[in-house]
C-alpha cells in the first residue's frame, strides 16, 4: 500500500503529503497517530509540531520558511501561514567529503558522437545559422524558409491536414491526403536558425555578453559549423564576436561564414552569397559521422521548471545520482539558476574544491539577490502561481529541491553567465531560472544534453541540444506524454527506487546521445533561445 506522507530529511519537521489527505483522518507516521486537521492536497505539505509565530520551517535538512502565525501539528502548510525565510552564509565552514558512487558498470559505456578536432564529442550534428543583431532576423527567416524547404523537407503535420481536409469539405474537394515529399537531400545534419532581439540598443555589456553567449554555440559539440549575418553598424561587431570566439577556442577549426549587409550591399547580393556558401559548407559537414565515445564526453546542463511539490522528492534527486555517477566516470554536469539555490548556499560552498570558488559563488548569489531587490522585488517572489498551487509555497523550498539535481559530488568550478565550461566534473553556472533563459545559457557553456525535470509539464527545447523532459509524477506523463520522455512517477508510488531509476535514465540518455531516441522537444520543433540581458530576469 502507498504511504501517505514521507519526511525528506530526519530533522524535517513538515511532512510531504503523498496522496490527497482528508480533514480529521489519522495517519499512522514513524511511531506515531497524525490527525489531518484539514484537507490537503497532495504534493502540499503538513506541520509534524506545533509551530509559534517566528518558528522556522525546516525540509530537506534546511530552513525553508518562518512561520508567521500558530500552526497545528496536522494542519497544512500554506503561504497565508509561513513567509520565506533562508539561512546567511558568509563564508565556507567546512569541507563536504564525497563518497564515489560505484560505476564499474558503466565505465566501459559508450555513446555514438559526432567527434570534432578540439576533442568535444557532439550529441548532434547541426549547422547554424544565426544574426549578430536583431536587424537580420528577416533575413534570418527567409534562409529558414528556403532552407527547410528545399534540404529538410518537412513533413505536413497533423494540423495542417485537419486545416487541408476542412478547406476541401468546404470546396468539396476530395480527401485529406498528404502531399507527397521528396527524401532528405542530407541525413546525417540538421540546419537551425536562432533568432533574437539583442545586438545593438541596449548597454554595451549586453552586446559583450550576447558575443559570449553565440560564440559558445558555435564553439558547443553539437555545431559542426555557422552562418552569421550581421548589418554592420550594430553594437555587437562583427570583431567583438570573433574575439569572444577566440577567447573561447583560439584554433576554432569549424567554419564559420560571416556575411555584413551593409558591407555587401543589396539584400538580393548577400542572400545569394549566403546560400551558396552555406549549401557547400553543410554538404561537407554532412560527411561527419557518428563514432563511439566514452561517456566521459557527456556534458550534462542540469535544469527544472513547472516545478510542483513532488519534484524534489523523484525527478530531482533521479538527476542527482546520474550527475554524481556521470562525474565519476569523468563527465561533465552542470548546475544554474541561481535564484533557485537561495537557501541551499551554505551546502554549496562547503562542496566547493577550490575555496575561491565559494567565494566567487556567494559573490554572485548576493550580486543577483541586489540587482532583484533594487528592482522593487525578492527571491522571494521566485515561486510562480503554478509552483505554489503544487506545494512549492516558498522560494527556500523551491530551491531545496531544486538543488538536489546537483547531487553530492564535489563543486570543481563557478561560471558566470556566457563563460564557457570545459573541465570535467560538476559546476555551478550563474543563469536566471527561468526556463528559456538557463537552458540557452548552458547549452552556450557548452552543454551538449539538458536534463530538464518538470511537476507540471512545459514544451522547452533548444536549437541545437537535445532537452530530455522528466515527469516527477505519473499522472503528468499520462495526461501530457507529447512532451514528457522520462517519468519518475515510479518513485512516489514505491514502485522503484531513486537509484535504479537513475540507472534506467543514463541508459535512456545514451540512447539520446546516440541519436536512437529523438526527443519530444526535438519532435515538436521546440527550438527556444532567449539571452539574458543581465537586468532582472527571475
Amino acid at each position: 500500500m502507498q504511504k501517505k506522507l514521507i519526511k525528506v530529511d530526519p530533522s524535517d519537521n513538515v511532512a510531504v503529503a503523498l496522496v490527497n489527505l482528508v480533514a480529521g483522518e489519522t495517519i499512522a507516521f514513524e511511531g506515531e497517530d497524525v490527525l489531518v486537521l484539514s484537507d490537503t492536497k497532495m504534493k502540499h505539505k503538513i506541520a509534524m509540531k506545533d509551530f509559534e509565530s517566528g518558528d522556522k520551517i525546516y525540509m530537506y535538512g534546511v530552513i525553508v520558511g518562518k512561520a508567521n502565525q500558530k500552526i497545528a501539528k496536522g494542519d497544512v502548510i500554506t503561504t497565508l501561514n509561513v513567509k520565506h525565510e533562508s539561512a546567511k552564509v558568509t563564508g565556507k565552514t567546512e569541507t563536504i567529503g564525497w563518497d564515489v558512487p560505484n560505476v564499474d558498470k558503466w565505465k566501459d559505456k559508450t555513446f555514438n558522437g559526432y567527434h570534432r578536432a578540439d576533442g568535444q564529442v557532439g550529441t548532434e550534428n547541426v549547422w547554424l545559422f544565426f544574426p549578430l543583431v536583431f536587424c537580420e532576423n528577416r533575413n534570418i527567416e527567409i534562409l529558414k524558409d528556403i532552407f527547410e524547404k528545399e534540404l529538410m523537407k518537412p513533413k505536413e503535420n497533423d494540423y495542417q491536414l485537419l486545416l487541408r481536409s476542412l478547406v476541401k469539405s468546404e470546396t468539396g474537394g476530395a480527401g485529406n491526403e498528404a502531399a507527397s515529399n521528396d527524401a532528405e537531400l542530407f541525413n546525417n545534419i540538421e540546419v537551425k536558425f536562432i533568432t533574437h532581439q539583442g545586438g545593438c540598443g541596449g548597454i554595451r555589456q549586453d552586446a559583450h555578453s550576447l558575443a559570449k553567449l553565440l560564440a559558445g554555440y558555435v564553439n558547443n559539440p553539437n555545431v559542426a559549423g555557422a552562418t552569421v549575418l550581421s548589418l554592420g553598424c550594430q553594437n555587437l561587431q562583427i570583431s567583438i564576436f570573433q574575439d569572444a570566439l577566440k577567447a573561447i577556442n583560439p584554433d576554432n577549426q569549424k567554419p564559420v561564414l560571416i556575411y555584413d549587409q551593409q558591407s555587401i550591399g543589396t539584400i538580393e547580393a548577400m542572400l545569394s552569397s549566403v546560400v551558396k556558401d552555406s549549401f557547400e559548407a553543410i554538404k561537407k559537414a554532412n560527411e561527419i559521422k557518428r563514432t563511439p565515445a566514452p561517456l566521459s564526453k557527456l556534458r550534462i546542463g542540469l535544469e527544472c521548471g513547472g516545478s510542483d511539490g513532488f519534484s524534489g522528492i523523484s525527478a530531482n534527486p533521479t538527476l542527482g545520482v546520474l550527475s554524481d555517477k556521470l562525474v565519476a566516470l569523468g563527465g561533465t554536469t552542470i548546475l544554474s539558476e541561481f535564484p533557485e539555490l537561495c537557501g541551499v548556499e551554505q551546502e554549496l560552498v562547503n562542496r566547493c574544491v577550490d575555496d575561491k570558488d565559494g567565494e566567487r559563488f556567494l559573490e554572485l548569489m548576493q550580486w543577483y539577490e541586489k540587482t532583484v531587490v533594487d528592482a522593487g522585488s525578492g527571491f522571494d517572489m521566485n515561486p510562480s502561481p503554478g509552483n505554489i498551487k503544487d506545494g512549492l509555497i516558498t522560494d527556500a523550498m523551491k530551491s531545496a529541491g531544486a538543488s538536489k539535481k546537483g547531487g553530492t559530488s564535489p563543486i570543481v568550478g563557478v561560471y558566470d553567465y556566457g563563460e564557457y565550461i570545459n573541465e570535467p566534473g560538476f559546476t555551478l553556472l550563474c543563469t536566471p531560472g527561468n526556463d528559456v533563459e538557463c537552458t540557452t545559457a548552458m547549452v552556450g557553456s557548452g552543454a551538449n544534453m539538458v536534463l530538464f525535470t518538470t511537476g507540471l509539464g512545459t514544451p522547452t527545447g533548444n536549437p541545437i541540444a537535445p532537452v530530455v523532459k522528466v515527469s516527477s509524477n505519473t499522472q503528468l506523463a499520462e495526461k501530457m506524454s507529447d512532451i514528457i520522455d522520462f517519468n519518475t512517477g515510479g518513485i512516489i508510488t514505491g514502485e522503484k527506487s531513486i537509484e535504479e531509476t537513475a540507472d534506467e535514465m543514463l541508459e535512456y540518455i545514451i540512447k539520446v546521445a546516440s541519436g536512437e531516441i529523438k526527443t519530444k522537444a526535438a519532435i515538436l520543433n521546440q527550438n527556444d533561445f532567449i539571452p539574458w540581458k543581465r537586468g532582472v530576469s527571475l
